[in-house]
Protein backbone atom coordinates (compact mmCIF):
# COMPACT_ATOMS: atom_id res chain seq x y z
CA UNK A 1 0.00 0.00 0.00
CA UNK A 2 2.86 2.34 0.93
CA UNK A 3 4.57 1.74 -2.51
CA UNK A 4 1.50 2.51 -4.22
CA UNK A 5 1.02 5.69 -2.65
CA UNK A 6 4.65 6.46 -3.49
CA UNK A 7 4.27 5.42 -7.46
CA UNK A 8 0.87 7.47 -7.11
CA UNK A 9 2.99 11.06 -5.54
CA UNK A 10 5.76 10.25 -8.14
CA UNK A 11 3.50 9.90 -10.96
CA UNK A 12 1.92 13.13 -10.42
CA UNK A 13 5.00 15.03 -9.78
CA UNK A 14 6.25 13.49 -13.36
CA UNK A 15 3.09 14.35 -15.21
CA UNK A 16 2.99 17.95 -13.78
CA UNK A 17 6.77 18.47 -15.09
CA UNK A 18 6.18 17.12 -18.74
CA UNK A 19 5.92 20.94 -20.32
CA UNK A 20 2.77 21.91 -22.69
CA UNK A 21 4.59 22.81 -25.27
CA UNK A 22 8.08 22.18 -25.95
CA UNK A 23 9.87 23.65 -28.90
CA UNK A 24 12.36 20.82 -30.20
CA UNK A 25 12.71 19.17 -33.03
CA UNK A 26 11.63 15.55 -33.80
CA UNK A 27 13.77 13.08 -33.83
CA UNK A 28 13.08 12.04 -37.28
CA UNK A 29 12.84 14.08 -40.56
CA UNK A 30 9.65 15.67 -41.55
CA UNK A 31 7.27 16.85 -39.78
CA UNK A 32 6.83 16.73 -35.53
CA UNK A 33 5.21 12.89 -34.56
CA UNK A 34 1.32 13.60 -33.46
CA UNK A 35 0.99 13.08 -30.18
CA UNK A 36 -2.07 11.70 -30.36
CA UNK A 37 -4.06 9.95 -33.23
CA UNK A 38 -6.98 8.28 -34.26
CA UNK A 39 -5.31 5.14 -33.05
CA UNK A 40 -5.85 6.02 -29.42
CA UNK A 41 -9.41 6.52 -29.69
CA UNK A 42 -9.70 2.92 -31.23
CA UNK A 43 -7.47 1.53 -28.26
CA UNK A 44 -9.49 3.43 -25.90
CA UNK A 45 -12.81 2.42 -27.21
CA UNK A 46 -11.49 -0.80 -27.61
CA UNK A 47 -10.80 -1.12 -24.17
CA UNK A 48 -13.74 0.57 -23.00
CA UNK A 49 -15.77 -1.91 -24.44
CA UNK A 50 -13.80 -4.95 -23.99
CA UNK A 51 -14.36 -3.56 -20.19
CA UNK A 52 -17.78 -3.44 -20.09
CA UNK A 53 -18.23 -7.16 -21.19
CA UNK A 54 -15.42 -8.30 -19.03
CA UNK A 55 -17.62 -6.95 -16.48
CA UNK A 56 -19.95 -9.88 -17.46
CA UNK A 57 -17.79 -12.06 -16.70
CA UNK A 58 -16.45 -10.96 -13.70
CA UNK A 59 -18.58 -13.44 -11.27
CA UNK A 60 -18.10 -16.35 -12.89
CA UNK A 61 -14.42 -15.89 -13.62
CA UNK A 62 -14.03 -15.51 -10.09
CA UNK A 63 -15.75 -18.63 -9.06
CA UNK A 64 -13.71 -20.61 -11.62
CA UNK A 65 -10.28 -19.56 -9.94
CA UNK A 66 -11.20 -19.74 -6.66
CA UNK A 67 -12.14 -23.66 -6.73
CA UNK A 68 -11.14 -25.39 -3.95
CA UNK A 69 -8.76 -27.69 -6.56
CA UNK A 70 -7.42 -25.26 -8.11
CA UNK A 71 -6.56 -22.58 -5.13
CA UNK A 72 -4.53 -25.97 -3.83
CA UNK A 73 -2.59 -25.98 -6.63
CA UNK A 74 1.28 -25.57 -5.41
CA UNK A 75 2.45 -25.17 -9.19
CA UNK A 76 0.13 -22.47 -9.88
CA UNK A 77 0.39 -20.64 -6.43
CA UNK A 78 4.06 -20.81 -7.38
CA UNK A 79 3.71 -19.15 -10.87
CA UNK A 80 0.94 -16.44 -9.24
CA UNK A 81 3.41 -15.56 -6.61
CA UNK A 82 6.54 -15.09 -9.06
CA UNK A 83 4.32 -12.96 -11.35
CA UNK A 84 3.27 -10.87 -9.26
CA UNK A 85 6.35 -10.02 -7.51
CA UNK A 86 7.84 -9.34 -11.22
CA UNK A 87 5.05 -6.49 -11.67
CA UNK A 88 5.63 -4.97 -8.44
CA UNK A 89 8.31 -4.77 -7.06
CA UNK A 90 9.84 -5.57 -10.06
CA UNK A 91 9.10 -3.25 -12.27
CA UNK A 92 10.42 -0.49 -10.00
CA UNK A 93 13.24 -2.15 -9.61
CA UNK A 94 14.28 -3.24 -13.23
CA UNK A 95 13.18 0.36 -15.25
CA UNK A 96 15.81 2.39 -12.66
CA UNK A 97 18.28 -0.96 -13.13
CA UNK A 98 18.39 -1.05 -16.87
CA UNK A 99 18.53 3.17 -16.73
CA UNK A 100 21.63 2.69 -14.30
CA UNK A 101 23.39 0.12 -16.21
CA UNK A 102 22.94 2.06 -19.82
CA UNK A 103 24.33 5.64 -17.99
CA UNK A 104 27.57 3.66 -16.79
CA UNK A 105 28.22 1.38 -19.95
CA UNK A 106 27.72 5.02 -21.80
CA UNK A 107 24.45 2.86 -23.80
CA UNK A 108 22.05 5.03 -24.72
CA UNK A 109 19.42 2.73 -26.12
CA UNK A 110 19.73 1.16 -22.70
CA UNK A 111 19.46 4.35 -20.49
CA UNK A 112 16.70 5.54 -22.87
CA UNK A 113 14.50 2.07 -22.31
CA UNK A 114 15.07 1.91 -18.40
CA UNK A 115 14.14 5.92 -18.19
CA UNK A 116 10.82 5.67 -19.98
CA UNK A 117 9.51 2.26 -19.05
CA UNK A 118 10.18 3.82 -15.65
CA UNK A 119 8.15 7.03 -16.20
CA UNK A 120 5.52 4.65 -18.22
CA UNK A 121 5.35 3.03 -14.96
CA UNK A 122 4.41 5.97 -12.49
CA UNK A 123 2.41 7.80 -15.65
CA UNK A 124 0.40 4.48 -15.88
CA UNK A 125 -0.07 4.25 -11.48
CA UNK A 126 -0.71 7.91 -10.93
CA UNK A 127 -3.92 7.73 -13.57
CA UNK A 128 -4.99 4.02 -11.77
CA UNK A 129 -4.09 5.71 -8.55
CA UNK A 130 -7.28 8.65 -9.05
CA UNK A 131 -9.48 5.97 -10.67
CA UNK A 132 -9.56 3.56 -7.93
CA UNK A 133 -10.27 6.32 -5.25
CA UNK A 134 -12.80 7.66 -7.76
CA UNK A 135 -14.31 4.41 -8.64
CA UNK A 136 -14.25 2.71 -5.35
CA UNK A 137 -14.80 -0.62 -6.40
CA UNK A 138 -14.86 -4.03 -3.75
CA UNK A 139 -12.41 -6.37 -3.91
CA UNK A 140 -13.64 -9.72 -4.52
CA UNK A 141 -11.57 -10.93 -1.55
CA UNK A 142 -14.36 -9.29 0.95
CA UNK A 143 -17.24 -11.39 1.86
CA UNK A 144 -20.34 -11.26 1.27
CA UNK A 145 -18.35 -11.42 -3.01
CA UNK A 146 -20.34 -8.33 -4.71
CA UNK A 147 -18.70 -7.40 -8.48
CA UNK A 148 -21.00 -4.28 -8.10
CA UNK A 149 -19.81 -3.12 -5.14
CA UNK A 150 -19.11 0.70 -6.36
CA UNK A 151 -18.72 3.60 -3.95
CA UNK A 152 -18.18 7.42 -5.55
CA UNK A 153 -14.68 8.02 -4.05
CA UNK A 154 -14.66 5.31 -1.62
CA UNK A 155 -11.65 4.24 -2.39
CA UNK A 156 -10.03 7.89 -1.03
CA UNK A 157 -12.19 7.43 2.05
CA UNK A 158 -11.74 3.65 2.92
CA UNK A 159 -8.94 1.22 3.12
CA UNK A 160 -7.24 -0.45 0.28
CA UNK A 161 -10.46 -3.01 -0.13
CA UNK A 162 -12.12 -0.93 -1.46
CA UNK A 163 -9.80 0.30 -4.31
CA UNK A 164 -9.96 -2.66 -6.65
CA UNK A 165 -10.98 -0.99 -9.89
CA UNK A 166 -8.10 -0.90 -12.05
CA UNK A 167 -5.48 -3.89 -11.28
CA UNK A 168 -2.49 -1.51 -10.18
CA UNK A 169 -0.24 -4.70 -10.75
CA UNK A 170 -1.62 -4.99 -14.18
CA UNK A 171 -1.08 -1.57 -14.92
CA UNK A 172 2.48 -1.61 -14.16
CA UNK A 173 2.87 -4.88 -15.99
CA UNK A 174 1.34 -3.95 -19.41
CA UNK A 175 3.25 0.42 -18.92
CA UNK A 176 6.74 -1.48 -18.98
CA UNK A 177 5.71 -4.23 -22.00
CA UNK A 178 4.32 -1.29 -23.63
CA UNK A 179 7.57 0.92 -22.97
CA UNK A 180 9.87 -1.69 -24.00
CA UNK A 181 7.97 -3.31 -27.13
CA UNK A 182 7.73 0.82 -28.47
CA UNK A 183 11.35 1.31 -27.80
CA UNK A 184 12.42 -1.95 -29.24
CA UNK A 185 10.66 -1.45 -32.71
CA UNK A 186 12.91 2.01 -32.70
CA UNK A 187 16.14 0.34 -32.48
CA UNK A 188 15.35 -2.99 -33.86
CA UNK A 189 12.17 -3.27 -35.65
CA UNK A 190 13.08 -6.95 -36.59
CA UNK A 191 12.71 -8.21 -32.93
CA UNK A 192 10.15 -6.28 -32.18
CA UNK A 193 7.18 -9.22 -32.47
CA UNK A 194 9.51 -11.84 -30.18
CA UNK A 195 9.75 -8.84 -27.43
CA UNK A 196 6.05 -7.65 -27.67
CA UNK A 197 4.58 -11.22 -27.31
CA UNK A 198 6.99 -12.05 -24.67
CA UNK A 199 6.37 -9.24 -22.83
CA UNK A 200 2.43 -8.65 -23.29
CA UNK A 201 2.37 -12.29 -22.23
CA UNK A 202 3.84 -12.17 -18.84
CA UNK A 203 1.89 -9.03 -18.72
CA UNK A 204 -1.56 -10.97 -19.07
CA UNK A 205 -0.26 -13.72 -16.41
CA UNK A 206 0.47 -10.76 -13.95
CA UNK A 207 -3.30 -9.90 -14.53
CA UNK A 208 -4.42 -13.35 -14.01
CA UNK A 209 -2.07 -14.03 -10.71
CA UNK A 210 -4.45 -11.35 -9.26
CA UNK A 211 -7.73 -13.16 -9.92
CA UNK A 212 -6.19 -16.04 -9.13
CA UNK A 213 -5.37 -14.19 -5.83
CA UNK A 214 -8.72 -12.69 -5.34
CA UNK A 215 -7.42 -9.40 -5.66
CA UNK A 216 -9.48 -8.44 -8.57
CA UNK A 217 -12.03 -8.97 -10.90
CA UNK A 218 -11.67 -9.57 -14.56
CA UNK A 219 -13.17 -6.64 -15.28
CA UNK A 220 -10.49 -4.82 -13.47
CA UNK A 221 -7.68 -6.32 -15.33
CA UNK A 222 -9.05 -5.53 -18.35
CA UNK A 223 -8.89 -1.55 -17.63
CA UNK A 224 -5.58 -2.19 -15.94
CA UNK A 225 -4.44 -3.71 -19.18
CA UNK A 226 -5.48 -0.14 -21.30
CA UNK A 227 -4.10 2.22 -19.01
CA UNK A 228 -0.80 0.75 -18.68
CA UNK A 229 -0.60 -0.09 -22.41
CA UNK A 230 -1.62 3.30 -23.35
CA UNK A 231 0.54 5.19 -20.61
CA UNK A 232 3.87 2.81 -22.27
CA UNK A 233 3.09 4.16 -25.65
CA UNK A 234 2.56 7.46 -25.21
CA UNK A 235 5.09 8.16 -22.91
CA UNK A 236 7.45 6.72 -25.52
CA UNK A 237 5.99 8.64 -28.29
CA UNK A 238 6.14 11.75 -25.97
CA UNK A 239 9.76 11.78 -25.29
CA UNK A 240 11.07 10.75 -28.43
CA UNK A 241 8.92 13.47 -30.15
CA UNK A 242 9.85 16.07 -28.20
CA UNK A 243 13.79 15.34 -27.56
CA UNK A 244 14.34 18.61 -25.57
CA UNK A 245 12.08 17.64 -22.93
CA UNK A 246 13.27 18.31 -18.93
CA UNK A 247 13.02 14.92 -17.96
CA UNK A 248 15.27 13.51 -21.05
CA UNK A 249 17.73 16.52 -20.59
CA UNK A 250 18.28 15.78 -16.45
CA UNK A 251 18.62 12.04 -16.97
CA UNK A 252 20.12 11.29 -20.06
CA UNK A 253 22.99 14.11 -20.83
CA UNK A 254 25.54 12.63 -18.16
CA UNK A 255 28.38 10.35 -19.33
CA UNK A 256 31.64 8.87 -17.37
CA UNK A 257 34.36 9.57 -18.76
CA UNK A 258 38.55 9.58 -18.59
CA UNK A 259 40.73 12.10 -17.20
CA UNK A 260 44.03 13.05 -17.72
CA UNK A 261 45.52 11.37 -14.62
CA UNK A 262 43.28 7.80 -15.87
CA UNK A 263 40.79 8.49 -13.26
CA UNK A 264 37.23 8.51 -14.46
CA UNK A 265 34.73 11.55 -13.59
CA UNK A 266 31.18 12.07 -13.84
CA UNK A 267 30.05 14.70 -16.34
CA UNK A 268 26.17 15.96 -15.82
CA UNK A 269 24.97 18.58 -18.26
CA UNK A 270 21.10 20.21 -17.23
CA UNK A 271 20.83 21.80 -20.19
CA UNK A 272 19.64 24.36 -20.81
CA UNK A 273 21.76 26.29 -18.37
CA UNK A 274 24.68 23.88 -19.81
CA UNK A 275 25.89 23.96 -16.46
CA UNK A 276 28.83 21.29 -15.66
CA UNK A 277 29.55 19.12 -12.18
CA UNK A 278 32.51 16.99 -12.16
CA UNK A 279 33.49 14.59 -9.18
CA UNK A 280 36.82 15.18 -8.08
CA UNK A 281 39.28 12.76 -8.33
CA UNK A 282 39.70 9.47 -5.83
CA UNK A 283 43.25 10.24 -3.75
Amino acid sequence: MKLRRRLLAAGMMLLASMPSRVKAQADTIGSPIALFTYRDAVLAGSVALTTVLARRLDDRAADVLQDPSRQANAKLHGISAFVRLVSIPGSTVIGPGLYAVGRLSGNRKLADLGLHGTEALFAGEAVAGLVKGVVGRQRPSMTPRNSAGYGLFRGFRENDDYRSFPSGHTVAAFAAAAAVTSETSRYSPDTKWIVGTAMFGGAALAGLSRMYDNRHWASDVVAGAGIGTFAGLKVVRYQHSHPGGAIDRLFLVGSLSPTPDGRTALRWSLEPRRVRWQTPPRT
